[in-house]
């Protein structure tokens, strides 16, 4: 996470939950002229609790930023998730990808109050304004396929991508009018998975998940988040996750248009359009019946016209768009 969007300073110290022993963990890390001087609570998030610590030390100071898993669903999976952030966070400290460098990891909570990551802090905010959106799209594109385009060896390869949603768990909303059009998605993804050529996938790439620096001509992606669901899959599906997302943000041709650049930023997507089609559905469908999950933490971030209303219009618009365009 970034500074100033979405970050709230609380002082030396923090509500009591979850924190003496983890600063303690952190403290035992530190030089014996450093101390932790300030806390900020970063908002935006969904399903951790992250923070940015500032440790004076001699000369100046530095920050760092401490994700902790609290919510009991994440608690119970925090280890093989901040286990598995762990390990990316170390193979791109290679590549060319703006991610956080890994400092230390806790993830089965024997020493913090919480499972918990501490990383580097990256420079750069969370940006959602409808502003500018057009030319974020384009980076956004351009960095998915350098995510993409991450060399690692068969041994050294994430686990492979799970679905996020199924045919039986497909919630459509409740006052639809158009149940047709939830039937025949929720038809398409019955199917077996297409065949695909794998690569890196960040699995949860979406403005939420991207820190930028700049305006104008010199807009730039100065950060990516949130490693925790890193897969080996289909590079249709980082995509397809990626237009969800700006669908429901921005709205519906903004949404579609990602694929588009993607290509033309010299991305392969499966040629097969009955394939893309199940790979655009298969993420768009997890987000039923509301899109509560990204809207919740896009609205901390100043997006309160996202209601629920709207942004179930935009699902429904965006699947019917999809189905004019590949089926």
């Amino acid at each position: 996470m970034g500074k100033g969007e979405g970050a709230e300073r609380v002082g030396g110290d923090v509500d009591g939950r979850g924190w003496a022993a983890t600063r303690a963990w952190v403290e035992k890390g530190l030089l014996e002229s450093e101390r932790i001087e300030d806390v900020t609570r970063l908002r935006g998030g969904w399903t951790s609790e992250m923070r940015r610590l500032d440790i004076y030390r001699p000369g100046g100071r530095r920050s760092v930023v401490l994700r902790s898993f609290v919510k009991p669903f994440f608690v119970r999976h925090a280890e093989g998730l901040l286990t598995r952030e762990a390990r990316i966070l170390r193979q791109l400290g290679d590549t060319d990808v703006p991610a956080a460098t890994l400092i230390d990891v806790d993830a089965a909570a024997e020493y913090c109050d919480y499972p918990s990551l501490l990383m580097s802090l990256l420079p750069g905010t969370v940006r959602l304004t409808d502003q500018e959106s057009d030319r974020r799209v384009d980076l956004l594109a351009r960095q998915l396929l350098l995510i993409h385009q991450v060399q690692v060896t068969a041994g050294a390869q994430p686990r492979t991508y799970q679905a996020w949603t199924g045919p039986e768990r497909v919630s459509p909303p409740g006052a639809t009018e158009r149940s047709e059009l939830w039937q025949r998605a929720v038809d398409v993804i019955r199917r077996d998975p297409p065949e695909y050529v794998p690569c890196f996938l960040h699995r949860d790439f979406h403005p939420g998940n991207v820190l930028f620096e700049g305006t104008d001509g010199d807009l730039r992606i100065s950060g990516v988040v949130d490693w925790v669901e890193t897969s080996w899959g289909p590079a249709d599906l980082d995509v397809a996750h990626c237009s969800t997302a700006l669908a429901l943000l921005h709205g519906v041709p903004v949404g579609m248009s990602l694929a588009d650049r993607y290509a033309a930023a010299g991305g392969a997507l499966t040629e097969d359009q009955a394939a893309h089609l199940y790979w655009r559905l298969l993420d768009a469908l997890a987000f039923a019946p509301d899109a509560e999950k990204v809207a919740v933490p896009w609205r901390e971030l100043g997006r309160t016209d996202l209601t629920p209303t709207v942004l179930t219009n935009r699902l429904e618009d965006y699947i019917q768009a999809l189905f004019d365009r590949y089926a």
